[in-house]
């Protein structure tokens, strides 16, 4: 018998104290800023009035608590999974892109080439990141077949896993999902056939829109954890 598809509500962790730095928070235990509580807060709102059946985070506290107003407004308890935690970054980890480019400019050329063949020193293998995100989310899923399931976890992370499910190269993750943006949603359908992408970086209120903090230099990307210049990928 086919199960019906479950339709995941994939949204970004509100903004953190990293952001105007444009710091790399990876594995870092970053706490929200008043604006990233502003943004978990109209989550919530935007849960409560499109209908949410059950609600999964990453294990770091920036997801936890972005997902937080949702939970209360619709009475559930939030589940959690480690494999949803962010990319580990490394040496780049706390650090700003710019640091990295100016202590080694040729290991910072091949990352913007290639951040999947070349990833930063020390960090995690984005390919073992794209394949444990994307089998917790087939998992979850799995597990709430026909539902809507919000899933609250990290800009790395989700892109890597939106390019894993969607049949995309890993490598292209930056330029095909340049950033998710902070308490955004973007849906996803998984069923037995695979995944299909439905809707990207969709506000949750009309003034959910993330000003972008100036480049570190001219050229230079954004980290992860913040959003970048027009026109620039992360």
């Amino acid at each position: 018998m086919t199960s019906s598809p479950a339709t995941l509500l994939l949204a970004r962790h509100g903004q953190t104290v990293w952001y105007a730095e444009n710091r790399y928070a990876g594995v870092s235990d970053i706490a929200l800023t008043d604006e990233g509580r502003r943004q978990a807060r109209q989550l919530g709102d935007w849960a409560a009035r499109n209908g949410v059946d059950a609600i999964w985070t990453s294990t770091l506290s920036r997801a936890i608590e972005t997902a937080r107003p949702a939970c209360e407004a619709l009475r559930l308890t939030p589940r959690r999974a480690h494999e949803l935690r962010e990319c580990d970054f490394g040496e780049v980890e706390g650090r700003t892109l710019a640091e990295f480019t100016a202590e080694q400019p040729e290991r910072a050329r091949e990352y913007r080439a290639d951040p999947v063949a070349h990833p930063f020193p020390g960090a995690e293998d984005p390919r073992a990141a794209a394949a444990r995100g994307a089998a917790a989310l087939r998992r979850i899923a799995a597990g709430h077949p026909g539902q809507r399931v919000l899933v609250v976890a990290h800009n790395t992370l989700l892109r890597l896993v939106l390019c894993e499910l969607l049949s995309i190269p890993l490598g292209a993750y930056r330029r095909v999902f340049p950033r998710l943006l902070n308490g955004a949603v973007s849906e996803l359908r998984i069923g037995e056939q695979g995944g299909a992408l439905l809707s990207l970086n969709v506000p949750c209120a009309p003034d959910t829109l993330n000003v972008p903090c100036a480049p570190e230099a001219p050229g230079a990307p954004a980290a992860p954890d913040a959003p970048p210049a027009p026109g620039v990928s992360p």
